[in-house]
């Protein structure tokens, strides 16, 4: 009797000790990685469709400008939709060159991925089993996170075989949560010098891992599922520290760094290409009801330990220092800090930020000139 690839490898991986492995998934075409060809991106066990995958005043000349305005409006063409921007693409944000780049990226990563799991496993050929069942054993990105955070948020009363069909269904029936999947790989890969590689992230990132799970709990949300959608938000609070309530907006591009006891309250709402930082509160003021959490802008940066309250707006590109308490709204491309915050340069004259912060990650420039004593 004939017996597939897929079907001798894996009588192969059951059968043989976890030191074979590498040796197996080097030789087997079923985890060849052509560097022509692309992994589809929903397993196709679970479906016979191929799954995919505000503005400040300010001068038409002014490139803070044109990233924000470029970066809300992706329906255009000839537009930059919002993706983490690189480095080398700070200063030239909406060309040609960068939009291609970023496409390649994207669709790449997930073939990156399972390149950086084969290198992985000849320096550490111990974890074989692990990377198998969390990478080389899943066709997509979408059938390794619903596997990867599933085991995470089971436990005795919860089987991982349960929440992974729930988290499974709604990551194929909604591509969009893919698509911001990648672009906070890409995030986090670019702005966190800790951060050695994509797999790296997507394995051992509790901050990446409590987002893309919120992202999930939200569309139960929105479909009305609220039960299990603060069924996930708790359990995400008790396994990684992190409470996001599940009616909470987010959007694609986001770092949130380290991320132990981050809070997000129901109403909150969080721009594009945003970078958070740990023990921060985006929290009411606790004598109202409604609309009472923050709104955060495109590109800003809120620094470890701060607490925003209330429906205030911090504007697109600002900068909320360290330890901040945050109770006014922010103008865009501004920097508050104290206890209470203060703008730097005074209230009537702000100091203009030139860079977004979200993407240097800089939390000390014009913070450490004004303030008058070195520890």
């Amino acid at each position: 009797m004939s017996m597939t690839p897929l079907v001798f490898s894996h009588l192969l991986y059951r059968h043989s000790p976890p030191l074979f492995l590498p040796k197996l998934l080097s030789s087997s075409p079923i985890f060849s990685l052509p560097s022509n060809s692309m992994a589809t991106c929903v397993d196709t066990s679970r479906t016979d469709t191929p799954q995919l995958s505000r503005d400040p005043n300010r001068s038409q000349n002014d490139s803070f400008h044109h990233y924000m305005k470029y970066c809300r409006e992706p329906s255009f063409p000839d537009h930059v939709s919002c993706k983490p921007s690189l480095k080398k693409q700070t200063n030239n944000i909406h060309t040609a060159t960068v939009v291609q780049d970023f496409k390649d990226e994207e669709e790449n990563i997930w073939v990156k991925m399972q390149g950086e799991a084969k290198l992985d496993l000849e320096k550490e050929p111990i974890l074989s089993s692990y990377y198998y069942s969390s990478i080389l054993s899943h066709r997509s990105l979408a059938g390794a996170l619903a596997n990867h955070i599933s085991i995470k948020l089971s436990n005795s009363g919860l089987p991982s075989t349960t929440l992974f069909d729930i988290l499974l269904g709604v990551l194929v029936e909604n591509s969009e949560i893919i698509v911001a999947v990648k672009d906070d790989l890409m995030a986090v890969k670019e702005r966190d010098p800790a951060c050695i590689s994509y797999i790296h992230c997507f394995l051992n990132f509790k901050g990446f891992l409590a987002c893309q799970a919120h992202r999930i709990a939200h569309k139960l949300w929105t479909q009305g599922r609220k039960i299990l959608a603060l069924l996930i938000q708790n359990r995400v609070s008790e396994v990684f520290s992190v409470d996001i309530h599940p009616g909470a907006k987010i959007g694609r591009g986001i770092l949130l760094d380290h991320a132990t006891g981050l809070v997000i309250g129901e109403t909150a709402v969080i721009g594009d290409n945003v970078s958070i930082l740990h023990n921060v509160t985006l929290g009411g003021t606790g004598k109202m009801s409604g609309d009472r959490h923050p709104k955060i802008g495109d590109g800003v940066l809120i620094g470890a330990g701060t607490c925003i309250l209330g429906n205030i707006k911090i504007g697109d590109g600002a900068k909320i220092g360290a330890g901040s308490v945050v109770l006014k709204e922010v103008p865009p491309r501004t920097t508050a800090v104290g206890n209470p915050a203060r703008l730097i340069g005074g209230k009537e004259n702000p100091v203009k930020l030139d860079k977004i912060p979200s993407l240097t990650m800089d939390h000390t420039s014009h913070i450490s000139d004004w303030s008058d004593y070195v520890i």
